[in-house]
């Protein structure tokens, strides 16, 4: 981390939570990074280290709330909250501050969508218009000048990095399964019934069927991608592991095409892409291959069923699926090297 003239002054709002405790690991390796403030509601005024006893000894400020903030004293904001109340927050922050939003309050385009989905009328509609969906390898000059960017949920980056490539290829039909796997941390650190050891341990199950917020925010991609309407059948499971995702992607070919068609297309798409990694033919994406990185791997197979095929793709949902994406973002929107800090590799096991 930075204490320089020239870094770039951060605050993270919500840094109490998985996603804020990724950052500060992730950012306290950035050579060009400050770490300014640390917020948190419950937590306020305690040392950071009181509550990640890992940070110790690192020199980071404690834990305040918002409103206790000195904004002129920033340049960006990583915003760590809950879906639902990021909205008025970013709102209410001065304009000079460009704005990385980890939660999905700025995903998705269309205000009655969003609506619809989340239960309430979007409170920041003005900024839902200016935000721009970072999802990196897909949209980097959109980030490179954005004040906003929307961080991409964890589940759409798993789905929407093989996908998007082959549908705007027209490599693929519209019919698309989407069976994803995601680790216990992917659904926050607030005490809940569900999350508790003894309701994940020794178990897998389906939830969110038919219903899981992030289904509008993968088909939007999608369609932007296809130049069509997409609707995607989206079924995610919670796993009992601390963190990762892996997603079972089931597509019917388009023009004759071959599972060694929608390879090329990928391999020719992601070449040079630091963090997005088409494996070789027969291997199989884990989500022990990913852990504690920044990397994407894409699995192409083809189905024993003519005329379709199978698509796996591994991520760890806190990194590539949230923190390292959003430094990746940062990195971009703060015009420095887009790879800063998120080289290192997978831990293993």
């Amino acid at each position: 981390m930075a204490s320089t003239a020239n870094a770039v002054r951060t605050a993270i709002l919500g840094a109490s939570g998985y996603t804020g405790a990724e950052l500060v690991r992730i950012l306290l390796h950035h050579p060009s990074v400050e770490i300014r403030t640390l917020t948190a509601d419950r937590h306020a005024g305690k040392p950071f280290d009181a509550v990640f006893p890992q940070f110790g000894g690192r020199g980071l400020p404690d834990l305040v709330r918002i409103e206790d903030a000195d904004w002129g004293a920033h340049d960006l904001v990583f915003c760590c909250l809950p879906h639902g109340t990021t909205q008025e927050v970013i709102a209410a922050l001065p304009e000079h501050l460009k704005v990385v939003d980890l939660s999905a309050d700025f995903r998705l385009s269309d205000p009655a969508t969003y609506a619809e989905w989340y239960g309430h009328e979007h409170r920041a509609p003005a900024l839902q218009g200016e935000a721009v969906y970072g999802l990196t390898e897909l949209a980097r000059e959109e980030v490179r000048a954005a004040r906003l960017v929307a961080n991409p949920g964890c589940y759409p980056t798993s789905a929407i990095l093989p996908l998007a490539p082959l549908l705007a290829d027209g490599a693929i039909e519209a019919e698309i399964i989407v069976d994803s796997k995601s680790g216990v941390s992917g659904a926050g650190r607030a005490a809940k019934e569900a999350s508790l050891f003894a309701e994940v341990s020794e178990g897998i199950h389906a939830y969110g069927i038919a219903s899981h917020r992030h289904a509008p925010e993968i088909e939007q991609e999608l369609s932007k991608a296809a130049g069509s309407a997409i609707t995607v059948n989206f079924t995610p499971h919670l796993m009992p592991m601390n963190r990762g995702i892996l997603s079972t992607i089931y597509v019917r070919l388009a023009g004759g095409a071959g599972a060694d068609d929608l390879r090329a297309v990928l391999v020719a798409r992601y070449d040079g892409e630091p963090f997005v990694r088409v494996v070789p033919d027969g291997a199989v994406p884990a989500t022990r291959h990913v852990r504690g990185s920044n990397h994407c791997l894409i699995g192409v197979f083809p189905d024993r069923l003519p005329g379709r095929a199978i698509l796996v793709s591994a991520l760890d949902n806190l990194v590539k699926g949230a923190a390292g994406q959003a430094v990746q973002n940062m990195n971009l929107v703060c015009a420095l090297p887009e790879t800063t800090a998120l080289e290192q590799e997978p831990l293993f096991p």
